[in-house]
């Protein structure tokens, strides 16, 4: 049976984890917040940007000279997979889903004869998947978002894989993050970036017909994809990383809720263990002194 001292010792040090966790639960709540914001208001800008995407892809294939980043390679040897976790740990499975989907990813990817090319954004990511897939990883970004998220920092990413994509490294690019739904809902998502990936347009085989607008743009498509496909880069990873970083404080603040509900847990059996050991005490005590009294009369 454990000593007194031992029990108290014990209860105090799970009192001062969980103050840790509440704190880190606040902390989490505030951050996710301002998170939580920035994505909404990110969220419409990256989407209004894939429908212009859509809408010139109708007329890309009657441009003169092909833009690559719509049309791409025209293979599909090369995948290259960007991996987008967090770089602090203590958020649940944020980071053990998207590094699980990947393997998946990875393995469905050979099983299709294709090679793949890893690029981490995170240290999580990177320190996981190194273990078994080390000899994959061709790129990585840590500190990403520190103190705070930036444009600038989704801007830096891209530059590295458009220069990848370029130089010829990869056909085929994909983003693996998790979408924010709430504090307790993330999906891990995939997303393909290079080549842009178009839904094509349904036929319409009623007899009802749909009135589209028509535009006219300025300067001519070409010129305007020339400079939007490069930007879209950008936005999607922008905007990935964005859904990750809300994810991630939903997911941290879900995981101290729930460690500072089980340090309570565990104070109220350590507070009742340590009332019955010591109240087991003083009765052997009072009963020696008994004893002793009456040997003694």
């Amino acid at each position: 049976m454990a000593t007194l001292k031992t029990l108290r010792d014990r209860r105090k040090s799970v009192q001062s984890t969980q103050k840790i966790t509440l704190a880190m639960k606040m902390v989490a709540g505030a951050k996710l917040r301002r998170a939580q914001e920035h994505v909404e208001a990110g969220r419409p800008y990256a989407h209004q940007m894939r429908q212009i995407l859509r809408d010139l892809a109708v007329s890309a294939q009657a441009l003169e000279s092909p833009q690559p980043l719509l049309t791409g390679t025209g293979k599909t040897d090369t995948h290259l997979i960007l991996v987008a976790t967090s770089d602090r740990g203590l958020c649940g499975p944020f980071n053990s889903s998207i590094v699980r989907y990947t393997r998946k990813l990875i393995s469905s990817s050979q099983d299709e004869g294709q090679v793949v090319k890893l690029f981490c954004i995170g240290r999580k990511g990177k320190d996981m998947l190194s273990r078994e897939f080390g000899q994959l990883i061709v790129e990585s970004f840590t500190e990403i978002g520190f103190p705070r998220l930036r444009f600038h920092d989704a801007q830096h990413i891209a530059d590295s894989v458009l220069q990848m994509y370029e130089d010829g490294l990869f056909d085929i690019c994909t983003i693996v993050y998790n979408h924010f739904k709430s504090a307790i809902s993330q999906e891990v998502t995939t997303q393909q970036i290079i080549p842009v990936k178009v839904e094509p347009l349904e036929k319409k085989t009623t007899d009802v017909q749909t009135v589209k607008a028509i535009y006219e743009y300025e300067p001519d498509e070409e010129t305007i994809l020339g400079k939007l496909l490069p930007q879209n880069v950008v936005v999607q990873i922008y905007d990935a990383l964005l859904e990750n970083a809300a994810s991630e404080q939903g997911a941290r603040m879900t995981a101290m809720d729930s460690a500072s509900r089980n340090a309570g847990d565990i104070i109220r059996k350590l507070t009742l263990t340590y009332n019955r050991t010591r109240q087991a005490h003083i009765t052997r005590e009072l009963i020696e002194i008994i004893s002793g009294a009456e040997a003694l009369s």
